[in-house]
């Protein structure tokens, strides 16, 4: 089967290789014309490391990141209120991995180079539009220099991220990703190793929460690189949102300022950053649909989501994994995207209405709301078992509990 994928993103990278090791003939279109290690830290679920453990990637990317030992939540003065071991150390037979995004991006381009061969991947071509019936699907690319293409195939997956050319035309009338009153400042810092050096930590409540996580080994010197974020709700800038904006510390340092731990040091953290871009934290609705004829959405243009409980790239890989098993069993392509909808759609659906009530994170907000000033015993503040079914209610949403052994 001849395949067309729009975008050479996480999700479009992965399911090229999965549909490649699956026998399908596949080209990939990208819209910038040299792809660069973009971006700062991310995070693999267990799930989502299972299906590249199965590509033959995993391996490579634990060498330049670092496998999760346990998450941690706290409050706003640094109290303890709740940890879970991740990954391996929670008895997944894969890890959670945590990574540079522009490492992780750059390690599933070189093995789509190498096994699907240099040529099957164009850059400078932009996703413009699509036509598709039950039988095929053409897709037109814009070009800088040189007319737009139009290719044809056989299945056409539009992985070309949260503004989407694809899914904008199914939906018109859709408008602008939805701000969450939220914005995002990321860096990544060199320092001290804190906790474990294998810590996944998210301190604050919903209006004001700092994020932060190892994301390469321990150096010689002693010092990791760690990736933080920084979220406070804010009114959305009348500057045009970006991923790459620069930002500016003055914008935010201040409202962290005291938050001096004795287990880490938040605004050192800050201030040592090489760089720090500001991010809108943003989703879109659910929609009825991804599939038109013999084209489909995958990822962020499938279903944009708050970067909540790691589920962005991880659900884009889990989509590539899906619809790679449903093109098998499906008799006609258009039927293997019904039954690839079928398994992911209401799933991820359901991930996006989860993480605007915080996911996971709820328990900060729970011991904020519940405790603004600090607590002297947690017990105080929760109920037995309420932490560990916040825990558990979202890992049975998202799939965590699938690939325990």
């Amino acid at each position: 089967m001849e395949v067309t994928i729009a975008g050479a993103g996480i999700g479009g990278l992965t399911a090229a290789l999965a549909l490649h090791a699956a026998g399908h003939d596949v080209r990939v279109y990208e819209a910038v014309g040299d792809i660069q290690p973009l971006g700062v830290g991310i995070n693999l679920l267990p799930q989502a490391a299972f299906v590249l453990d199965q590509l033959g990637v995993l391996e490579t990317l634990l060498s330049q990141g670092v496998a999760t030992q346990e998450l941690s939540y706290f409050n706003l003065h640094g109290q303890h209120i709740w940890t879970e071991p991740r990954g391996l150390f929670a008895g997944f037979d894969t890890p959670q991995v945590s990574i540079s995004r522009g490492a992780l991006q750059m390690t599933l381009l070189d093995f789509v180079r190498q096994r699907l061969g240099k040529e099957r991947v164009i850059t400078g071509h932009r996703l413009s539009r699509f036509a598709s019936d039950r039988l095929a699907a053409s897709a037109t690319f814009a070009t800088a220099n040189a007319p737009p293409i139009t290719v044809s195939s056989d299945l056409l997956i539009c992985a070309d991220g949260i503004h989407s050319s694809a899914r904008q035309q199914l939906y018109p009338a859709e408008g602008a990703p939805i701000y969450s009153g939220r914005l995002l400042w990321r860096g990544t810092t060199l320092a001290t190793p804190y906790l474990t050096g294998a810590s996944m930590i998210m301190a604050g409540f919903e209006d004001q929460k700092f994020v932060c996580y190892p994301i390469e080994a321990l150096r010689p010197d002693g010092l990791q690189l760690i990736n933080w974020i920084a979220e406070l709700r804010r009114p959305l800038p009348e500057r045009e949102p970006g991923w790459n904006r620069e930002g500016d510390t003055d914008d935010f340092l201040g409202e962290f300022e005291h938050w001096q731990f004795d287990w880490l040091d938040v605004p050192e953290l800050i201030r040592g950053a090489r760089r720090i871009y500001e991010y809108p934290m943003v989703d879109r609705e659910p929609v009825p649909s991804w599939n038109h004829g013999c084209a489909t959405l995958l990822g962020d243009s499938a279903h944009p989501m708050y970067p909540i409980g790691s589920n962005g790239a991880s659900q884009a890989i889990l989509d590539s994994q899906t619809l790679a098993a449903a093109l098998a069993q499906g008799d006609t392509v258009p039927a293997a995207l019904q039954i690839y909808e079928q398994q992911r759609l209401p799933s991820t659906a359901a991930i996006v209405k989860a993480n605007r009530g915080n996911g996971p994170e709820q328990c900060m907000q729970l011991a904020h709301e519940r405790a603004p000033n600090g607590f002297a015993a947690l017990d105080d503040v929760f109920a037995i078992g309420e932490l560990q079914e916040i825990a558990d209610r979202y890992k049975q949403l998202t799939g965590m509990a699938q690939r325990k052994v």
